[in-house]
């Protein structure tokens, strides 16, 4: 009996030992190579991007996030001289959470190719700027009256804003957008990639 569990023991070692062989090898795979030289992410923001890759990695199936509460707006968002930042998919339940997580971006952004599909490019993450408790809905010219949360910070970067919603219904919010899946020359976390068009 008493081999019977050593034996079971050893089996669950040796599980998770190969379950954090095959993490780590997968997360020193999933690194971009300008990340490692890139003076914007620290050691400890390398190691938060690291896991918001292996969270995202699925999301190149684009069926996968659409499964999983993502939303496209359809809009292929380009602004001349600055570059484009794709189609944004938003997952509505966190984009009105005001917790934040590297694992657990509130929208995903896809660039569209020559053959139809959607090729993953990076994340954005969001917060709403509460006023007196809720989100404020008023437009650029109506700010809010008193604004009490601050701006969040991941991988070591304060979101910008608070700054108005971009569409009808989005309220005055934070972000921070992150080009884990595409190198953005103007940055890391430049809002826009100059790299890319919305049109191949």
């Amino acid at each position: 009996m008493q081999k019977g569990k050593e034996k079971k023991f050893g089996l669950r070692v040796s599980l998770v030992t190969a379950l954090f062989l095959l993490l780590t090898i997968g997360a020193a795979s999933f690194r971009p190579p300008n990340v490692q030289a890139s003076p914007e992410c620290s050691a400890d923001c390398q190691q938060q991007l690291v896991l918001a890759m292996m969270a995202t990695a699925q999301y190149h199936n684009e069926s996968k996030a659409l499964a999983d509460g993502f939303i496209s707006t359809f809009d292929c968002v380009e602004a001349p001289g600055l570059g484009a930042m794709g189609i944004h998919y938003i997952n509505p339940f966190r984009m009105m959470d005001i917790n934040v997580d590297v694992t657990q971006p509130e929208a995903l952004l896809y660039l569209p190719q020559n053959d139809g599909t959607n090729r993953l490019v990076g994340m954005e993450y969001v917060v709403p700027a509460l006023s007196n408790g809720a989100p404020w809905f008023g437009g650029p010219t109506n700010p809010p009256p008193t604004i009490d949360n601050p701006a969040p910070v991941l991988f070591g970067q304060t979101f910008d804003g608070p700054m108005a919603g971009h569409t009808p219904g989005q309220p005055w919010h934070y972000d921070l957008h992150v080009w884990a899946w595409r190198n953005n020359p103007s940055g890391l976390f430049f809002p826009f990639n100059p790299k890319l068009r919305c049109e191949q």
